[in-house]
């Protein structure tokens, strides 16, 4: 469910593979995130979605690509614009920013850098993602701080984002390979590295309160508040 006053994020990506990963992962960081496949009718879908920030993939299909449809968002409305593209040549961009996107993304890139790249834009134009609470827990990851009872968190940033991660997965059961995927980008480490992130911030959150990461046998970890 979409909360009041969250940032809105559109994306346009045609590989939706791409699109669908990178809605998904915005969702679970706190924006209001929504995709389309190419650039055909992007007027009424700006129109009707009010986005704060466009991601654009420059190498779209049909007569509109990301550069040409950087005019069509700044026609439109007053969104943030991030280019994502296989296109790594300066010359490509300097074409994206000169032309007015406020950021450039390069293909493969991590989760983690794009929500941050996202989150940054947003911050300058006075737009982040509500802080997000479990129980007495928030975490605002845009401010990078972590708060319980209203005491603040001593936390690395590794640990920041594995919590992130589980809060914006509260109450599903996550799997060491899901959470180290999503946390360092892909799933060749060691499983154990999971265990020893999560053992860290026990320690630091039952400081404060009852516990709140809850293993699940045979699957992973879980974060709930106990009512």
């Amino acid at each position: 469910m979409e909360r009041r006053n969250q940032p809105r994020v559109l994306v346009v990506e045609d590989s939706a593979a791409i699109r669908e990963t990178v809605v998904a992962a915005l969702t679970d960081s706190g924006y209001a995130s929504t995709g389309r496949a190419d650039g055909s009718g992007l007027e009424d879908q700006i129109d009707a979605f009010r986005p704060d920030l466009v991601i654009l993939d420059v190498m779209l299909p049909g007569e509109r690509d990301g550069f040409t449809l950087i005019d069509v968002v700044r026609g439109s409305c007053d969104a943030g614009i991030v280019m994502l593209t296989a296109r790594d040549e300066l010359v490509d961009r300097l074409r994206g920013l000169d032309g007015g996107a406020d950021d450039y993304v390069v293909k493969p890139f991590l989760l983690d850098e794009l929500v941050s790249r996202v989150g940054a834009v947003l911050r300058r134009r006075g737009r982040s993602p509500s802080a997000t609470q479990v129980g007495d827990l928030v975490v605002d990851r845009a401010a990078g701080t972590a708060s319980r009872a209203g005491a603040v968190l001593d936390l690395t940033a590794t640990e920041l984002k594995v919590l992130a991660f589980l809060v914006a997965q509260r109450g599903r059961a996550m799997s060491k390979t899901q959470i180290l995927t999503a946390v360092w980008g892909y799933d060749a480490y060691d499983p154990n590295l999971v265990e020893v992130y999560v053992s860290a911030l026990r320690r630091k959150l039952e400081v404060h309160g009852p516990r709140l990461i809850h293993t699940v046998r045979g699957i992973g970890y879980t974060l709930r508040a106990e009512q």
